[in-house]
């Protein structure tokens, strides 16, 4: 429960996270291919309304990376019963939001989608997508309140097997309601929708059984505090709250990202969702060792000995940099192997060569102020995070409307915009960790 700051407890942590993080985007990597041998279009829509539904589920995963700094600095202070008191609350807490969520995206995702996409056909297949696939939300957002648990306790291992489960289920149904296998319609678009909210019931089924089957709920009292407690709740929503919104403009501007992209037409589209899947992959790496950042950064200020927080934030760093160095070589060493996985179409792989050579260096930028910034949350002062994230945002939509929609660029000066948003991201979070504000701050 209380951990050091070493390479051997860092790779403990992170390789769990990193293997459960490898099979959904497994997953993503198998759906994107199957849209991709039904043609452009899919493609094309899938991206938006993708980038859409990963808009709402930053709900959950600010929530998670909220209740991990939580749940860890509690067992850096060896204090069980206050693990159990945050998970209670906490279920409560996704579950009111996931509903609020629902709610938006049916009344109010049809009106963005036709007045920020120019193509009608790209706005009716997006719509119909996003109206299945938002149901899957109440249960994605349990699973990410049990990962939280898992990850903030020291139990990160358990991960492996929700997403083995999950991943397994989704690509079955994915198979056989995209092409209409074993008697089933052929659903296309829709069927990957529904194919994904299937699976992420099963991945919260796995989750809450193994919490039973293992006996977390009596170890840590998960269960014995379901009556809301509004001092907890406010101390959940203090910290989680500005990671919501950070995360929400974060993948917001993404989205945003997206709906320029479609301006220049169904080919970026189609190039920039392959390359989504790619280095969504690829990322686990950096995102894992940030998820490990924030957990061990929260532990050892637990512990009272935050003299470990910047040995631990440079050993994590060197380790997110070595793997995104050598994952670049590989991606520029074998591009067209790579993109055949989505598309046979020659004319499609050419145009995505260019961007990928682009988007691999901003890759090793990402992987030093991904893992920075987590440093940062794990100190639990996350308003920090947000007004880090603002400024970010902002830079990267400037460079978005000048560089695409003004003057119309090729796509991969588009991607350019990455470099702005992560130089902003390392640039504050580490001036605010070198000035020392974060210590004595309590959660």
């Amino acid at each position: 429960m209380q951990l050091e700051a070493t390479t051997r407890q860092i790779i403990k942590i992170a390789g769990p996270i990193c293997l459960a993080l490898i099979i959904p985007q497994i997953n993503h990597i198998t759906n994107t291919a199957f849209l991709g041998r039904l043609g452009e279009f899919e493609l094309a829509a899938n991206g938006i309304a993708g980038i859409y539904y990963l808009v709402m589920y930053m709900i959950a995963y600010g929530l998670n990376n909220g209740m991990q700094v939580l749940i860890a600095r509690r067992a850096g202070q060896g204090q069980y019963a206050g693990i159990g008191q945050l998970f209670s609350n906490g279920l409560q807490v996704g579950i009111c939001f996931s509903l609020l969520a629902i709610l938006l995206t049916l009344l109010a995702a049809p009106w963005f989608f036709s007045k920020s996409l120019h193509d009608h056909h790209i706005f009716m297949a997006a719509v119909s997508f996003i109206r299945i696939r938002i149901w899957g939300l109440p249960f994605l957002m349990l699973l990410n309140m049990a990962n939280a648990f898992y990850i903030g306790s020291g139990h990160s291992k358990v991960l492996i097997i929700t997403s083995l489960f999950q991943e397994m289920v989704n690509i079955f149904f994915d198979y056989i309601l995209i092409f209409g296998k074993l008697g089933f319609v052929a659903m296309g678009l829709n069927g990957a929708a529904t194919a994904s909210v299937i699976a992420e019931a099963t991945g919260f089924g796995v989750a809450f059984s193994i919490l039973f089957i293992r006996r977390y709920h009596l170890e840590y009292s998960l269960f014995r505090y379901l009556r809301l407690n509004w001092g907890i709740v406010k101390n959940i929503l203090n910290v989680s709250a500005p990671l919501i919104v950070q995360f929400l403009f974060s993948i917001g501007s993404w989205f945003v990202f997206f709906i320029f992209i479609e301006h220049l037409g169904e080919r970026p589209l189609a190039v920039s969702n392959m390359l989504r899947s790619i280095f969504g992959f690829f990322g686990i790496f950096t995102w894992a060792l940030a998820a490990a950042c924030n957990t061990m950064v929260s532990n050892v200020i637990g512990q009272g000995r935050p003299e470990l927080v910047f040995t631990a934030i440079r050993k994590i760093v060197v380790l997110s940099l070595a793997c995104a160095t050598t994952v670049c070589i590989l991606v520029n060493l074998f591009p067209y192997t790579l993109l055949h996985i989505y598309t046979t179409n020659a004319d499609l792989i050419a145009a995505a060569i260019p961007s990928i050579r682009i988007i691999t260096l901003s890759t090793i930028l990402m992987a030093v102020a991904a893992v920075v910034m987590s440093g940062v949350i794990g100190t639990g002062n996350t308003r920090i995070n947000l007004m880090t994230e603002i400024a970010a945002v902002i830079g990267y939509l400037l460079y978005c409307d000048i560089v695409i929609e003004r003057m119309r660029s090729e796509l991969q000066w588009a991607w350019g915009a990455d470099f702005i948003y992560w130089i902003i991201i390392f640039g504050i979070s580490y001036w605010y960790l070198r000035s020392g504000k974060w210590k004595g701050k309590e959660i």
